[in-house]
């Protein structure tokens, strides 16, 4: 049979034991120690105080436990411990002062009636901390003291890494769940049985489920395919072997995902295997990437491609034919068809021109190279030049202007905005087939002035009017179909214009015409740079 007090310690280290594997809360750990080390030892007070790394390269302690010490005390304990000397191992310079400073405090304080003993904790070799005991009776404390109080301090050492440990996993956790809520691709992290156990924050926007709602479900439930490019999914592949091992290529699919609510959102999608020592599958890790941007680079070649070839094979087959015409030996063409020929010839050239340029304006705005030469421009000057160069290109359509007396200049590119106004009057005569009136006005506002081209025409429909401004894009009516034109215009003019740090917006109504607007800030009589 045990002595009784053998018995007791036993259970106190036990219970410890079971503490330190069940509780998370380190600190609440470290006081059940405190206060058991305490009671068996018949001591009235104790502190457990920890290393722990301070500003810069400095090492301090601080009391993370205390029993039977009033709270009022601890202030003074940290800041008696503050600034004891660090000299390489603690063991041989910092533990020894840490003792001589508390059984100095204890015995000054007491009258020498309270006595006390620390021992440092230890974990792997290092020193994490010390526990120190305090107790009023003469007696000095025994060897069998110093070896049972060794084992609570073994066991808070052990608390004391485990508590590290744990918060170095939390900290890790924290870590990747930022990382992968803030990727912009959605990941999921799937079981062997293709069970969903990671849902990060993408995912919601790409598949229209929550995390919540998504967590436990089959891989199949979330990941469903409206249309795909041909290649196996998940299963087939799995069924012809893949993945092999941990060096097996990612599978990868790509189509359209059915959304939860209908919708659909173009994606490629990544799996990839993560095996363990064993060569165990134990998880898939899925990477959803939008695709969105990539088919409408596609979509968007597509139409530059046809734009394009049309845009130039007119005014080139034009060109062509009239020079071979004019070229012909068995002919002889008079004056008049001669020069006739020429006008042609040199308007299709102007168009190509016109093309072209307009080409490289879009490649400069692409790679950021659109240069402004700012001076003072008379938008008002500018707007009337226009309107009488334009009145001698139709016959159906009444031109005007209308500006305040004293309208403000603006500190512009004369030549760019030049460029603006004549896109924006070339599309209102263009669009407008059947005639009618078209104005240019200036408005004046205390920060910015704003210039309106309206049209009498047809309007333009709701559906396109958000992407009027996009690069290559034409509605779809009739009339777009009649009209050339490669789609470059107004997005040049918008980039033109918010170059000069304005906007650019439309107005329309079916039947009611169309009114197109841009706004420039007001010059303030400084001259900046020419970018």
């Amino acid at each position: 049979m045990l002595p009784d007090f053998r018995v007791r310690q036993r259970d106190y280290l036990l219970e410890i034991s079971r503490a330190i594997t069940q509780e998370l809360d380190f600190a609440t750990v470290l006081r059940r120690i405190l206060q058991s080390a305490a009671e068996l030892l018949a001591g009235q007070a104790g502190l457990i105080a920890l290393r722990e790394d301070g500003t810069g390269a400095s090492i301090r302690w601080h009391v993370r436990a205390y029993y039977g010490i009033p709270d009022a005390y601890i202030a003074y304990f940290d800041e008696l411990l503050a600034d004891v000397p660090e000299h390489g191992d603690p063991q041989r310079f910092a533990l020894p002062e840490i003792n001589r400073r508390l059984q100095a405090i204890a015995e000054v304080s007491t009258l020498g009636l309270l006595h006390g003993v620390g021992l440092p904790m230890i974990v792997r070799n290092e020193v994490v901390g010390l526990i120190f005991i305090f107790r009023s009776y003469a007696s000095a404390f025994t060897a069998n003291d110093r070896a049972l109080l060794s084992s609570f301090a073994i066991q808070a050492a052990i608390a004391v890494q485990n508590a590290k440990l744990y918060q170095q996993v939390s900290w890790e956790k924290r870590r990747l769940d930022a990382v992968l809520d803030g990727y912009a691709d959605g990941i999921l992290l799937l079981t062997p049985s293709h069970r969903i156990e990671r849902f990060n924050r993408a995912m919601i926007k790409l598949t229209g489920w929550t995390p919540a709602e998504a967590i436990g479900r089959d891989h199949d439930e979330v990941i469903r395919w409206a249309w795909r490019e041909p290649g196996p999914t998940l299963a087939e592949a799995e069924a012809n072997g893949w993945p092999l091992d941990e060096h097996s290529a990612p599978l990868y699919v790509e189509g359209d995902l059915l959304r939860r609510d209908g919708g659909l959102t173009p994606a490629g999608v990544s799996y990839a295997p993560i095996f363990d020592r064993e060569g165990r599958l134990v998880n898939i890790i899925v990477d959803v990437h939008d695709i969105t941007k990539f088919r409408e680079a596609e979509e968007l070649k597509s139409t530059f491609i046809s734009i394009i070839s049309h845009e130039l094979k007119t005014p080139v087959a034009l060109i062509k034919g009239y020079a071979e015409t004019l070229q012909r030996e068995d002919a002889k063409w008079d004056a008049a068809t001669v020069q006739e020929s020429l006008a042609v010839i040199t308007e299709e050239a102007d168009r190509l021109t016109e093309l072209i340029e307009k080409l490289l304006d879009a490649s400069r705005l692409q790679a950021g190279a659109l240069k402004l030469n700012r001076s003072e421009v008379a938008l008002d000057a500018l707007a009337a030049r226009l309107v009488e160069k334009f009145k001698t290109q139709t016959t159906k359509h009444t031109l005007s202007v209308e500006f305040p007396d004293n309208f403000p200049p603006v500190l512009g590119d004369e030549e760019r905005l030049t460029q603006v106004l004549s896109n924006l009057l070339s599309n209102a005569i263009k669009y407008a087939p059947g005639g009618g009136a078209v104005t240019v006005r200036g408005r004046v506002e205390p920060e910015r002035v704003i210039i309106s081209v309206s049209d009498e025409g047809p309007g333009i429909a709701a559906a396109d009017l958000p992407r009027v401004f996009d690069r290559f894009y034409r509605g779809e009516s009739e009339l777009t179909k009649r009209v050339k034109g490669t789609g470059l215009g107004l997005f040049l003019a918008k980039a033109v214009v918010e170059a000069h740090g304005g906007r650019i917006w439309v107005e329309s109504k079916p039947g009611k015409g169309t009114t197109f607007f841009f706004s420039l800030p007001r010059y303030n009589g400084q001259m900046t740079d020419s970018r």
